[in-house]
């Protein structure tokens, strides 16, 4: 049997459950990465009817989708945020949708700890209808810095380094990964947003509440010492800022693809270009 990693479903799926209890304490990252593809699909000029909601979470964004007259399936890997939905409790790359379910398909901060993202991403692409759109959004490389030079700080008093921020997607990576799906007209792009904290206590238990601690399995990271977990809070409050708040960056992914169809423009062909770059290029005299 092949194991299935690099992330414990069942864990995960608790700590969707257990992020749902407090969700609206910490969803600010969520609203913000909604409201930015919001903005995108408002700039699309085709009109949409059936949309999935991957990843539900509080249902912020199927909900907006929903005042704007679309039929939305809500899903998420934790029964609690499918429950209150009324929706489908699934993992990303464990899709029970038919081929063609929908024409919109977004996702909001889960895609970075599925086990199988390829294969989650060619799902994604064989529930949308010819020309469907995808659009999706989550925390990339890039993100949690300061969390991460003081997690080692901790783990430099025990004399042995530990996992305990799991590996992230960059934005290159993440295009690859729509090409390969077979997505068309494939867009990936970031943005960073630095939040504030009152000090590495405040950051996890944020963390905490959207579900994004650590879920690695076989995971080798026992908690911190009591003198390890002093190291690591003290080297992150010593980046603090004058008024005693530690800036912490995230960076966010953004996904765009197209279900391919016949209708939708395609390249040129390679070789059929009747002027040349080096001429348009040339300074004039």
């Amino acid at each position: 049997m092949i194991e299935d990693k690099p992330f414990d479903r069942r864990l995960r799926r608790i700590r969707r459950d257990r992020a749902a209890a407090g969700w609206a304490e910490a969803d600010y990252l969520h609203k913000l990465a909604s409201d930015e593809l919001l903005d995108r699909l408002g700039m699309v000029t085709r009109s949409f009817s059936r949309a999935l909601d991957l990843g539900c979470g509080g249902g912020y964004l199927g909900e907006r989708l929903a005042e704007r007259g679309l039929d939305v399936t809500f899903a998420d890997a934790g029964a609690a945020f499918a429950g209150r939905q009324a929706g489908v409790q699934c993992d990303e790359d464990r899709l029970p949708f038919a081929d063609g379910a929908f024409d919109l398909v977004v996702s909001v901060g889960v895609l970075d700890t599925v086990n199988d993202l390829p294969g989650a991403l060619t799902l994604i692409r064989r529930a949308l209808r010819p020309d469907g759109l995808f659009l999706a959004a989550f925390i990339g490389a890039g993100s949690l810095p300061r969390l991460r030079s003081a997690m080692l700080a901790g783990d430099a008093v025990e004399g042995a380094a530990a996992p305990r921020i799991h590996p992230q997607i960059d934005v290159r990576a993440a295009g690859d990964l729509l090409t390969r799906a077979g997505f068309a007209l494939q867009v990936a792009d970031s943005a960073a947003i630095d939040v504030r904290f009152t000090g590495m206590v405040s950051l996890v238990r944020d963390l905490r509440a959207m579900g994004a601690t650590n879920i690695l399995a076989n995971r080798s990271a026992r908690p911190l010492s009591g003198f390890a977990a002093a190291a690591a809070i003290a080297q992150f409050e010593a980046l603090a800022d004058s008024d005693g708040k530690t800036a912490e960056r995230f960076e966010i992914v953004y996904l765009t693809g197209w279900a391919p169809s016949p209708d939708q423009p395609k390249p040129a062909r390679r070789g059929s270009a009747t002027a040349s770059l080096a001429a348009a290029l040339r300074p004039r005299s």
